[in-house]
């Protein structure tokens, strides 16, 4: 944020947030923190600040492992589940190659530590594995449609 007072950037950059929620830009889901921080050109404490500051208006609501949201929109089921609905695409055999942490970052529009976490989790539960070549692979498939 060019020109802007370090005591004021967080109300400034909430302010444009708020602004993009009531024009429609964003709809849904915020972009992630680290999204933020780039935009903006600050750090993690400005953009909390910030969207402290919108959610303490009610503008917006977090949940945890699934990131920011305008209040009353998006899918609020934690990253894992989120996850593990990839292992149950049509077309997901056992074996097949899983996406990589870049592509679910810019699917779900998240951080790589919660995408790593998500997937040490399904790890964990031994659905998907570390194959060749350094990529993730299927495992085993979920059962059930809410299992995760």
């Amino acid at each position: 944020m060019p020109q802007a007072s370090p005591r004021g950037t967080y109300l400034q950059i909430s302010e444009s947030l708020r602004q993009k929620i009531e024009k429609g830009k964003i709809s849904d889901a915020l972009p992630s923190e680290a999204e933020l921080m780039r935009t903006f050109g600050v750090g993690r404490s400005t953009i909390g600040r910030a969207l402290k500051t919108l959610k303490t208006d009610g503008v917006i609501e977090s949940v945890q492992g699934a990131g920011w949201f305008v209040t009353g929109t998006g899918d609020r089921r934690p990253l894992v589940e989120k996850v593990t609905d990839v292992l149950r695409r049509e077309g997901v055999e056992v074996g097949a190659p899983f996406p990589s942490e870049k592509e679910l970052c810019d699917e779900f529009g998240v951080s790589r530590t919660a995408v790593r976490s998500a997937l040490a989790l399904l790890e964990g539960r031994g659905l998907i594995e570390m194959g060749p070549n350094r990529r993730r692979q299927v495992r085993a498939l979920p059962t059930g449609q809410g299992a995760s």
